[in-house]
This record gives C-alpha cells, structure tokens and sequence, in this order.
C-alpha cells in the first residue's frame, strides 16, 4: 500500500514494519501463473464441480468507468468496450466448508500458517488474541499480525470457523487461492471476467443493482454502517463476514460479488490496465522478471468487503480496483472460482 491508499482495502506483508516471518524457503505451491488451476500438479485435468456455477455466454460490455467517484491512481478507466470468451463462474466466494474439503484431501498448507501470521481486523481480537500480537500495518494501525491467524482461526489461536462454515474462506493468499483451484479444475477469474460477472448485466452501474447502495433503505451488501474505523454499527446485520448467500443475488445469480470480502482475480496489478491491456479477454501483466509471478508480484483484487465505507476506501464499486502481493493474507480476502467455456 502506498500512503495515499488507505489501507482498509488490504494491508501487504511488507507493510508491518515489526511483524516477523517464520515461513521456511520452501513451499509447497507450485509457482503459479496466469493460466494456474487449468490442471493438476501432476498434468491431469480435474472435473470441475459447476453444480454451483452460473455460464454466463460470451459478450461484450462496458468495463471501468470514467466517474469522478473512481481512483484515478487504481487505474478505474478510462471505461472502454470489452469482450469476453463465456465461462462458468461460481456463485457465491468459496467457502469454509470447501477450503476445509482442500486441505483435508491435500494437506496444504497455507502461507499464513508458513509465515506464522496473518493481519486481523483489531477490534475482532480477543483479550488472549491480543497477547500474540506481533506488529501493526504501515499506516492502519487497526490491521494487526497475529500470530496463528490462519483460515481456521481466522482472529488468532482462540477462534475457529467451525460456526462460520458457509462464510468465505478469508486469510488466503494469491497463492493459496491458485492452489486451491488447480484441487478443483478451475481457476480465478480475469479482471474483465469479474467485471462482467459482478455487473449481472447492468451497464454503466455503481453497484450490481443500480446506482444507490441502499435502494429504498435496503441493504444489498455486507459494508460498513457508522464511522470508519471507529464504530460499525451492523445495521446490515453483520459485522465482519456474512454467509456467502447473504443478500440478494445479482442478474446473473451471483451473490455478493461486492461487500464480504474482497476476490483475488489472475490478473496482475497495473494502473494502466485499461490503456495497455487488450479488448477482447484482456489480462493483466503477471509482473516480475519475464512476467512470472513472485511472492511480491502485485495481483488484482475486486469486490471490496465488510470494511468499505464511503468516506475512506469506497472500492466496494464493480468498476474499482485494488491490489495486494501474492503471498499476502487478511480477514477480509477471499476468492471465487471460474472455468473456460
């Protein structure tokens, strides 16, 4: 994060100055690419589950947009035509229960729990969470390591998920997310392939449902209500994540693509993705050397999550954009997952 980004969105690993990593030299993921979760490690491709998928045909749309709402630093526009080949997307972020059928298969290991830590939410942390504190974000001192946070324990040592099975999974790095969708057979969306997914086929809209957030004092997305990072209120009945179903899908049956929690898309982060990217399928660069991923290789994010208000991060918007690098994880990221054609 720079300093003119707020940092609600998703702080990185490097931005702790006093959290320390315990993550040995080698891991268990296979360096990931753009096209990572087509096949399996070892070449064969897996049958991907689409019982809980929507084919959204091939099309072409408006994607970014060119309001004076938008960051022009993220690279929101300009808004520009873009086509699309049709796939399959998930219709909601995958969930607890999913990642936990993941890891109980494989026996993977995350980067949180290689690293040893993961940055939480302060205000969700309990009196013994706080006892295994290891450092503050640059700049947002409610993000906070925690020693133990992981997937499965999601504010340090004395929590667990095993209540919270059909919320998104959260704490999962770019690379967590890849591995879990080469387990699958499918892969993470492009940042056009969520745009034109999340729209539901709106053009031109804020939100996946029109212009206002709360249409006639209706809340359609898991944000914050109340003054950011003071107070949330839960006026839209929940503080930190809601089940992936929660409130009203969009035209294409897709819940929550805003709000929750943010969604790791393949793309790598460019402001000028949409100057320098193609029209039809674009994708953006991977980053590092020759465009290979590296743990530090800046990776696109959409969504926003239950931390956005308007008056700090406003990047709860199908047009806006964040980034984080691939080895970074929080409590408010997640991912869903897509399939060719």
């Amino acid at each position: 994060m720079t300093d003119d980004e707020p940092s609600c969105c998703s702080p990185a690993r490097d931005d702790s100055a006093t959290a320390s990593s315990g993550r040995s030299a080698a891991s268990n993921n296979p360096t990931p690419t753009a096209d990572a979760g087509r096949e399996t490690s070892g070449g064969e491709t897996t049958t991907p589950d689409t019982s809980r998928m929507r084919r959204l045909p091939s099309g072409s749309f408006r994607m970014g947009t060119d309001s004076d709402v938008g960051f022009e630093e993220d690279g929101e526009g300009p808004a520009r035509e873009v086509v699309v080949d049709p796939f399959s997307v998930g219709i909601h972020a995958v969930t607890n229960a999913e990642f936990y059928q993941f890891v109980r298969e494989t026996g993977y290991t995350t980067d949180a729990e290689r690293y040893g830590w993961s940055f939480v939410f302060e205000d969700f942390l309990s009196t013994e969470a706080r006892e295994h504190v290891v450092g503050n974000a640059g700049g947002a001192d409610w993000w906070v390591g925690v020693e133990g946070a992981t997937w499965f324990q999601p504010e340090g040592p004395d929590s667990t998920v095993k209540d919270r099975l059909d919320h998104p999974v959260v704490h999962v790095s770019w690379n967590d997310a890849v591995a879990y969708c080469e387990w699958a057979g499918t892969r993470l969306p492009t940042e056009a392939e969520w745009e034109y997914a999340a729209r539901g086929g709106r053009e031109g809209s804020r939100f996946p449902w029109g212009d206002d957030l709360e249409p006639g004092g209706e809340h359609r997305c898991n944000v914050w209500q109340g003054g950011f990072p003071d107070r949330d209120t839960g006026e839209d009945g929940y503080r930190g994540t809601a089940p992936v179903d929660a409130f009203e899908p969009n035209g294409y049956g897709l819940y929550n693509p805003v709000g929750n929690v943010w969604e790791w898309c393949a793309d790598g982060f460019d402001p000028a993705y949409h100057e320098t990217t193609a029209a039809e399928n674009p994708l953006g660069s991977a980053g590092g050397e020759d465009g290979e991923s590296t743990d530090d290789s800046l990776r696109s994010m959409r969504g926003g999550s239950y931390l956005c208000h308007e008056s700090w991060c406003n990047r709860y918007r199908v047009a806006a954009r964040s980034k984080n690098t691939a080895d970074s994880s929080t409590g408010n990221i997640g991912f869903r997952c897509v399939v060719d054609g």
